[in-house]
């Protein structure tokens, strides 16, 4: 079946454009957007406690806790010293690692779809990374930069939803999107405070004797100034560019998603000056705090119902809470576990990367399987 694609001023058959006459033009109606019940991806009170004001809160206890004990006194936790914000977001962090377990093989009907995935790819991979140091040092150091691009794909995807509950078509504006928050989220660590901090990971392969590898911290150090006067050149060209077309998608119709906008504003902000700055010494926790709130409201938005079934309560009054318990409850452990074992161990070790990377990846590919079943 041939489809036909409305764009100002062109007609496009098959996705080629179709010469018509000014009289035809004139008389030619573009179809009006599909309409909507709410510009929230659930609704305004459940958007703006996990989605929309994260970041903020993220940052304002960031800043509350920088000089209490809280975040500065060392205690003994399983024979490691921590302090108790970095143990809390540690927690947090593996527990949100561990929530796509319940978005993947909890869901039979998505776990069909791709058992090799699922089922085959971990065990190899883990195999994989107890048979070799290699394989373990450099899943590590993947871990850390997929982390940092994961957790930009995720303000990009809440930003394509919040564009098309507006009405507009999804795939308008898309790379521009991604471009920017891949700016908003990378940037500032190429450029700012914590660069260090992500690149040191290579200094793993010191006990491989991998010279070229453990030599790329230095050269990071050395060259932060180019890296980031290059950002803010670029990065302040494609700011003026990104509102530039946004105004120019306007004109065209496309309406503006003020979700959209506050979410990409505050999480930018938030980002710049904590990844670039750090004036506080709080980045990992304001980043992180907020980025596994977003993960665990959408995919308790998402998936309770399938949940309920899984734990078989969904035919008890209170099934919903219980659900809820269970939920934070095994991710939560996992997250204490995580925080409690010796990953001086390499078998255990390995395991927290495994966890780790099938997160990033079936993220990556988890919500379009899921939209076939909705």
């Amino acid at each position: 079946m041939i489809r036909t694609v409305w764009q100002p001023g062109t007609l496009q058959v098959a996705g080629r454009p179709l010469i018509m006459s000014k009289r035809q033009i004139a008389n030619t109606t573009p179809p009006s957007p599909a309409p909507t019940t709410s510009e929230y991806i659930v609704g305004p009170a459940y958007d703006c406690a996990f989605f929309l004001l994260p970041p903020t809160f993220a940052l304002c206890l960031g800043i509350l806790i920088a000089d209490s004990g809280f975040a500065n006194t060392d205690f003994l936790f399983y024979d490691h010293d921590v302090t108790g914000s970095g143990l809390l977001v540690g927690i947090l962090i593996h527990a949100h690692l561990f929530a796509v377990f319940f978005r993947s093989h909890a869901n039979a009907a998505i776990r069909t779809l791709h058992p090799y995935r699922f089922l085959l790819v971990p065990v190899v991979l883990y195999l994989a990374m107890v048979s070799s140091p290699w394989v373990l040092i450099s899943v590590s150091v993947l871990a850390t930069f997929w982390d940092v691009y994961h957790s930009a794909l995720q303000t990009f995807g809440f930003a394509r939803i919040y564009d098309s509950k507006a009405g507009n078509d999804p795939r308008v504006g898309r790379q521009l999107d991604w471009y920017l928050n891949q700016l908003l989220y990378v940037g500032p660590i190429l450029a700012g405070a914590t660069m260090m901090d992500h690149v040191e990971d290579f200094l793993e392969y010191e006990e491989l004797g991998a010279t070229f590898f453990t030599s790329i911290p230095g050269f990071m150090a050395t060259n932060q100034g180019y890296f980031t006067w290059s950002i803010l050149a670029g990065g302040g060209g494609f700011l003026a560019y990104y509102v530039w077309a946004q105004v120019r998608l306007q004109r065209q119709g496309h309406d503006i998603s003020m979700q959209k906008v506050y979410l990409l504003v505050s999480t930018g902000a938030v980002s710049i000056y904590t990844w670039g700055f750090n004036t506080f010494g709080e980045a990992f926790f304001i980043m992180n705090l907020f980025h596994a709130l977003q993960y665990f409201g959408i995919v308790w938005a998402f998936e309770q119902k399938n949940l309920m079934k899984l734990f078989r309560v969904d035919q008890l009054p209170f099934g919903k809470p219980l659900t809820l318990l269970l939920f934070v409850g095994i991710t939560g452990a996992y997250g204490f576990w995580v925080e409690a074992i010796d990953t001086g161990i390499e078998a255990l070790w390995a395991i927290t990367l495994v966890v780790s990377i099938m997160h990033f990846w079936y993220d990556g590919f988890v919500w379009s399987v899921r939209r076939k079943q909705v």
